[in-house]
């Protein structure tokens, strides 16, 4: 297995709030019951993002056309936005070979580079579409209905560009849409643009085992099968209601226990790891749009995820985490080991009292010591966290872990007895969206505040 999920510090003595082994057998046996639930939806098919074989052939798909167009592009660009764009951004900050801010395609051993254009304020996307030669760059256009705002704009856009420049649709656009409904559907079939599909039971930050994901990531040379070798692991694993093998079990017990008993609703994400940092986001949209929601006695229920960084943002956040309101959980995500590290250099003479106990040690024993001593800084408090590792940062531990989470998030959303698959308050927000666009109506109220 190349997860772990160390809970020590969620768990009683560690913790005075964390459950005794009595309260943690009750647990193991509440999770039957939710397990079952969970089970039960699975093969009624509403828990597409794990049905990993069914999709084989669009994965075949994938393959083949990234394969067919290697070495045509400098740069691939996806234009989508939440679901749609984070899984991409976390596996291309995850796997990419190079730092993310690489500029030549050359460093990346002629790999394409994988830009991300989720946001639509216009000076960003001005800049960033000045930043690419269109000739040598492919755009994936990712919306499962075609009809979300911010995609499709950005679409007319890069479609009128490529049209005044006259290059092809059919070889510088791809569509990732629904299998048969939707605006881009009958727009690939008319003109010939490249389609995959998204199964019509994946929502969209369940995606990234789709091509919403899998496309970006084998155009720019990740290995997939990998991927998902890692994330069928993680399936396996939760066909178990035994909570020594399912670890994502004991994630979302701990996490609901943590706040419907004793108010530590706020669930903090933080890698210590540049690589893994994208992850914290990516967790962030599921967790809030899965379980943020009305239960099913109408009651407003759900976690709010926050994203940190390590060790960055001890410097910021951890001072709030250690002695500001005990309302947080803390999941720290580290690396085991790495492919990459640096010897810190031994301190002059002038330095070497101060400095000594730097000397002989690397970035990452710093980094790893700077972790595991925040941890027990906040159990000492009395603050609740954990530990989910990955061997490695490969394609194989990446796949599970974010298969992981979102087992995770199914489990939770049993647990707070909400939906984790329907958002409606976000259609709500887009539906008045595109009524102010529409009839020029103000609708969000008539406050206005100015300086």
């Amino acid at each position: 297995m190349t997860l772990h999920l160390d809970f020590t510090n969620m768990m009683a003595p560690a913790v005075p709030t964390g459950p005794t082994e009595d309260e943690w057998r009750a647990l193991a046996s509440r999770f039957e019951s939710v397990h079952q639930a969970v089970e039960r939806d699975a093969l009624s098919g509403r828990y597409g993002f794990a049905e990993l074989d069914a999709q084989a052939a669009e994965q075949a798909r994938v393959v083949a056309y990234a394969e067919s167009v290697r070495g045509a592009f400098d740069d691939v660009v996806v234009l989508g936005i939440g679901g749609s764009a984070l899984g991409a951004t976390a596996l291309r900050t995850a796997l990419c070979d190079t730092d993310w801010n690489a500029r030549t395609a050359a460093a990346r051993a002629g790999q394409p580079r994988l830009h991300v254009y989720e946001n639509v304020d216009p000076r960003s996307i001005a800049a960033r579409l000045d930043s690419v030669e269109f000739a040598r760059t492919l755009f994936l256009v990712i919306s499962k209905s075609g009809g979300t705002a911010e995609t499709m704009a950005q679409y007319l856009l890069v479609r009128a560009r490529l049209e005044a420049a006259g290059l092809p649709l059919a070889r510088h656009v791809a569509f990732v849409t629904d299998p048969t409904r939707g605006l881009l559907r009958p727009i690939a079939d008319r003109e010939g643009i490249p389609v995959f599909s998204v199964p019509a039971n994946v929502g969209g930050r369940y995606s990234v085992f789709t091509p919403v994901g899998m496309l970006p990531a084998a155009l720019v040379g990740i290995d997939t099968a990998a991927l998902l070798a890692g994330a069928r692991e993680v399936v396996q694993r939760a066909a178990s209601q035994n909570l020594a093998v399912n670890g994502a079990a004991v994630f979302a017990l701990l996490q609901w226990r943590a706040h419907t008993r004793h108010g530590h609703g706020i669930h903090v994400m933080m890698p210590y790891s540049d690589a893994l940092r994208d992850i914290a986001p990516w967790f962030a949209q599921l967790w809030a749009e899965s379980l943020g929601k009305a239960d099913a006695d109408g009651t407003a229920v759900g976690p709010t995820p926050v994203a940190a960084l390590g060790a960055t943002d001890q410097h910021s956040q951890l001072q709030l985490y250690m002695q500001g309101p005990a309302d947080k959980t803390v999941t720290f995500l580290v690396e085991r080991s790495r492919a990459t590290d640096l010897a810190i250099p031994e301190p002059p003479p002038g330095l070497a009292g101060e400095l000594g106990y730097l000397s002989g040690r690397s970035f990452g024993d710093l980094l790893d010591a700077e972790q595991r001593a925040t941890a027990a800084a906040l159990a000492h408090a009395g603050r609740p966290n954990q530990t989910l590792s990955v061997d490695q940062t490969d394609a194989r531990a990446v796949g599970g872990l974010l298969m992981f989470l979102m087992y995770a998030t199914v489990y939770a959303g049993a647990l707070y007895r909400v939906d984790p698959l329907n958002q409606p308050g976000v259609e709500a927000g887009k539906l008045l969206a595109r009524a102010e666009l529409a009839d020029g109506v103000r609708s969000l109220g008539s406050g206005r505040w100015a300086v």
